[in-house]
């Protein structure tokens, strides 16, 4: 006899076809059988070992998180209810150009302490691994949801070249592509980059283009965090469409997002541009979160020239007055590349978290409310907080335009990520609240996706960029990653002043068939695992 079957459901499968009733047997962590309209058809009903009731629940595809910063996460916190609870069965990480592998002992050291406010100090984390392959086999031991993983080009540019701002040798570029092609045989999915962050950003096109072609030999995608989302935004989109064009590398843009005052208003500019692109026979999907702040580092702000050599070398420059002053010079008044060209403006730049718990003072002001409070200048504040904290602080920035996230989400490439960071006394609410916020908000509340179209964008389009031929859909066959919830009550219970309250109307999570989540609570289950790559 069976497992489990789930009965009288409210099947949206995923394709985006029409919901449908149905028993849905599984076995084994797969899907086994699908019986349409048992009980009115008069049938004789499936039975299993274990009887779901189901009866006004929506039966879907586990929802795929294209953009997540769970990489130490995932290993130290087996309860990863900021997901789990969401219904994420997958989670695609090493995004924004800035993992841990593959790393020597000199680079990981120097990427721990630069992503500090992604993904915390690591402190509690044992590093035995230094491949893609070793990190991998780490997450096997198993996790809470399964995890993909992009190769980190930032993390493969500081160990082939370091993190100055030069050009790469003949020799130094061949060590990458290397890097690269021994991460894709060990299962990475594609490739990010972080092309405002360092040291990917020193790469010029060029370069990336050589490394898009590896990826591209081995059947894998390019994730860039292109140069800008601000000033030059559309140019910086159309860079990365070229540049993918020309190494005949799918492209899959990470947080496709049009922000800042110059770019309100300008989404249908960005979907001509893709849907152009799409026409000529590109192969291009994106990812949104549903909300308008953005969320980084504080020290991602500083021009690229103050981030060069790694985080000690800013540190010395922060801490040099005539230096901090040509920093401060850059942000306030030229437009830093590391805030996409706009001056910055401290009224939109709120700390979400600090290192140091004593400085939680600051969590959850502005800059510019905390300046106010000290009698000092916004840039002061700031440059004590990336000094005392050692570049720790997160931000959540609020530039983002409603009307752009509503046009962009309903694009026929789009896919969901949460781009949630976990760190932080107060996180943005996208960690905890995406999937359910899109089918709550958008989906019930203001319409902008039908249920089908949204339960579509969150699985099997997704499925699809990562070529997984048993995953995002509801089929006979097909591996038991899915979620159960209430269309008339999901909702994200996360908000910007209490940012870790979990979903509401999620009542039950399965990953290969094991309940993650079960009425609401999460179990202690660890289902996850790796999903590598597939052979071409």
């Amino acid at each position: 006899m069976e497992e489990l079957v789930i009965r009288d459901a409210d099947v949206v499968d995923g394709s985006g076809a029409d919901s449908y009733r149905a028993d849905v047997v599984v076995d084994g962590g797969r899907i086994v059988s699908i019986v349409k309209e048992a009980a009115a058809a008069g049938c004789q009903r499936p039975r299993a070992r274990r009887e779901l009731d189901a009866e006004g629940l929506v039966l879907a595809p586990g929802f795929i998180d294209m953009h997540a910063h769970s990489d130490l996460a995932l290993l130290r916190d087996p309860d990863h209810s900021a997901k789990a609870a969401q219904g994420v069965t997958l989670e695609v990480i090493g995004q924004d150009g800035l993992s841990y592998a593959p790393v020597d002992d000199r680079t990981l050291g120097e990427v721990r302490r630069a992503i500090a406010g992604w993904n915390g100090p690591g402190d509690d984390v044992d590093f035995d691994w230094r491949s893609v392959g070793e990190y991998l086999d780490r997450l096997d031991r198993g996790i809470a949801v399964n995890a993909a993983y992009l190769i980190p080009q930032g993390t493969v540019r500081a160990l082939a070249v370091g993190w100055d701002d030069r050009e790469a040798t003949e020799a130094e570029l061949e060590h990458m592509r290397r890097l690269v092609a021994e991460g894709m045989e060990q299962g990475a999915v594609g490739m990010s980059s972080g092309l405002t962050y360092t040291p990917g950003m020193y790469a010029k096109d060029a370069e990336l283009t050589e490394l898009c072609r590896v990826v591209a030999s081995y059947g894998g995608y390019y994730c860039p965090h292109h140069r800008s989302y601000g000033a030059g935004a559309l140019q910086a989109y159309e860079e990365m469409v070229e540049l993918t064009r020309e190494a005949d590398c799918p492209l899959h843009l990470a947080h496709a997002t049009m922000n800042f005052g110059v770019n309100k208003g300008r989404a249908l500019e960005l979907l001509t541009l893709l849907d152009d692109a799409l026409a000529a026979g590109a192969d291009i999907t994106l990812d949104t979160y549903p909300y308008t702040p953005g969320c980084t580092t504080l020290v991602a702000l500083l021009p690229s020239w103050a981030n060069e050599g790694g985080p000690e070398r800013v540190l010395e420059r922060l801490a040099d007055d005539d230096t901090a002053e040509r920093i401060r010079h850059h942000l306030e008044e030229t437009g830093s590349d590391g805030c996409h060209g706009v001056p910055v403006e401290w009224e939109t730049i709120e700390i979400s978290g600090t290192g140091d718990p004593a400085l939680a003072e600051y969590v959850g002001r502005t800059v510019l409310e905390s300046a106010r409070l000290r009698g000092e200048s916004p840039w002061t504040v700031a440059r004590r907080l990336l000094l005392t904290d050692r570049l720790a602080p997160t931000i959540l920035q609020h530039v983002g335009h409603e009307e752009n996230v509503r046009a962009i989400m309903r694009h026929r490439v789009h896919t969901g990520g949460s781009d949630g960071i976990l760190q932080g006394a107060k996180p943005h609410p996208r960690a905890y609240g995406t999937f359910p916020h899109y089918l709550g908000h958008y989906v019930r509340e203001l319409g902008v996706l039908s249920l089908e179209e949204c339960v579509a964008h969150l699985t099997s389009r997704a499925a699809a960029r990562l070529r997984l031929p048993d995953r995002g859909l509801v089929r006979e066959g097909y591996r038991a990653d899915l979620v159960l919830f209430d269309p008339a009550t999901v909702g994200a219970g996360s908000t910007y002043e209490n940012p870790r309250v979990l979903p509401t109307g999620i009542p039950h999570v399965l990953v290969d068939g094991r309940f993650v989540m079960e009425d609401g609570r999460r179990t202690d289950v660890l289902a996850g695992r790796s999903v590598r790559r597939a052979p071409r």
